[in-house]
């Protein structure tokens, strides 16, 4: 029985510029053919069980496959019954060999559907603040591969004609030919001094973008260093640039920040910082695992109907310590924030209560007792090992009966140090710390001198005023860049940090 193949569009390089169509394919793929530079966090969509083949070519022929070996693979993992998801960079009809590989499969008689990308022929402009067309300056538009810039498959693109027919001309994988087009362009009548520019890696936190006079073009694109993947844009149009670039002027634009989590907790915070331009550096330093003593909580869960209330003051905690739905009871939940809740109600669990304003322990201790009162309620706390004590403290003043269990523990990865040690050389612009245990973990990789380095250089955003106060604790005094989210969600951490780096770039505290 034959399967299905989709010839799926990747886009440009951002993540978030994937349609919704690709995101559902890719989560229902059971066969993933790759190609090169697209995203990890891309990747990262399929099931885990889905096999994945990086079929990636590149300009220099250096790396990937033939084309017909591609074509063979696809048809021999539909053959075997399974889905298949050959993912392309930007549009896989644009320059991606989509068409070839749709008439394989339609002479081999294997199903097949097209899911559009995003090209970045008209992406990465975007990004760089170039439209393509504008009725001020141009009103039409020629796409065309550089990749055969040079000898015969080059004369056989009339660059003279489009120079003179297009206002507006992009250049595919044009970057090692460009010396060659450029010289065919300017001999095609157009101006010297025509503005034009090469974009290299659009759409992601490491774009670069060159402008020059068109007949300089090559001489700047060297200078630059600007390699692939890259795009040209030649037309007047490259003049708004001045005006309307908006990506590199995010104030988080290109600035590495390093993630702090737990193993296989960092993805929502990387594709928050990717949304706002940054780029994530995710180092787990942390890896949970069950409590030294199971036999205590799984107690405690069974026993879940008895308590008055379940309290959670992290996503961790929920996951390791969910007791079943039908089990509560009278028992209600509580949660410390947003985030805590939004995990809870994923694992089936209805939520009564999530405090507003601050995630703190004192203020999840207000809302508790407002809600009915705590005295003489029991409280089931589950939570880490060697967690502080602020609120079992403030519960157990109110009156209610605390039993704190351990449901986790902490520990760090045996390559953590090593992977630190080779990101700090890299350079860290900020850092996000999400607990104070992650404080603790983070500096106690580090020698004093790195120690000191990296508070004089970096920002850092806290979770919350806890954290705030486990990073004061840990370099002996708050660092000249810190700020803390008010709020225990990604969101508002991020926020913080892009706040922070608005305000200190504006000279402001």
């Amino acid at each position: 029985m034959s399967g299905r193949v989709l010839l799926v569009g990747a886009g440009p390089g951002d993540p978030d510029l994937l349609t919704v169509r690709a995101l559902r394919e890719l989560e229902r793929a059971e066969v993933l053919l790759y190609d090169a530079l697209i995203d990890p966090a891309i990747l990262s969509l399929v099931p885990e069980s889905c096999e994945r083949i990086d079929v990636g070519k590149r300009g220099d022929g250096s790396k990937g496959i033939a084309q017909d070996q591609i074509a063979d693979l696809l048809l021999e993992k539909a053959r075997s019954g399974r889905r298949v998801v050959r993912l392309k960079g930007g549009d896989p009809f644009v320059f991606g060999r989509g068409g070839e590989e749709a008439t394989r499969l339609r002479e081999a008689g294997i199903p097949f559907e097209i899911v559009p990308g995003i090209s970045s022929a008209i992406a990465v402009p975007a990004y760089a603040g170039i439209p393509v067309t504008d009725r001020r300056l141009s009103s039409s538009l020629a796409i065309v591969t550089g990749h055969r810039g040079a000898g015969e498959q080059g004369a056989k693109i009339d660059w003279e004609g489009l120079s003179r027919s297009a206002q507006t001309l992009v250049i595919l994988m044009g970057t090692a030919w460009a010396e060659e087009i450029v010289a065919r362009v300017l001999a095609g009548g157009r101006d010297p001094k025509t503005p034009a520019a090469a974009i290299s890696r659009g759409s992601t936190p490491r774009q670069r973008v060159v402008v020059a006079k068109l007949d300089e073009l090559p001489a700047q694109i060297r200078a630059a260093g600007i390699e692939a993947p890259a795009v040209i844009v030649i037309g007047d149009v490259v003049g708004c640039r001045e005006q309307i670039a908006w990506f590199e002027r995010l104030p988080l634009f290109g600035r590495r920040v390093l993630v702090a989590r737990a193993s296989g907790q960092g993805a929502d915070l990387a594709l928050e910082l990717r949304r706002r331009a940054a780029e994530p550096v995710i180092v787990p330093l942390l890896e949970l695992v069950p409590a030294a003593d199971p036999a205590a909580l799984a107690e405690a869960l069974a026993r879940a109907s008895t308590y008055d209330w379940i309290v959670y003051t992290s996503a961790n905690a929920v996951r390791f310590a969910t007791p079943p739905a039908q089990s509560l009871g009278r028992a209600r939940v509580a949660c410390i924030g947003l985030a805590t809740a939004r995990e809870a109600r994923s694992r089936g669990l209805r939520v009564d209560l999530v405090p507003d304003g601050e995630s703190t322990p004192e203020r999840l201790a207000e809302a508790l007792d407002a809600a009915g009162g705590l005295a003489g309620r029991s409280v089931l706390l589950p939570r880490a090992e060697l967690a502080r004590e602020v609120l079992p403290r403030a519960l157990a003043s109110r009156g209610a009966r605390v039993d704190a269990v351990h449901a986790y523990r902490n520990r760090a990865p045996v390559d953590a140090g090593e992977r630190l040690a080779a990101e700090l050389a890299l350079g860290i612009d900020a850092v996000l710390l999400t607990s104070p245990s992650t404080v603790e973990r983070l500096f106690a990789l580090l020698a004093p001198a790195e120690r000191a380095r990296l508070a004089a250089r970096a920002a850092f955003a806290c979770i919350g005023p806890t954290t705030a106060e486990a990073l004061a604790r840990a370099l002996g005094g708050a660092p000249a860049r810190a700020w803390t989210a008010q709020l225990q969600n990604t969101t508002a951490l991020v926020d913080a940090l892009e706040r922070g780096f608005a305000e200190d770039s504006h000279g402001l505290s």
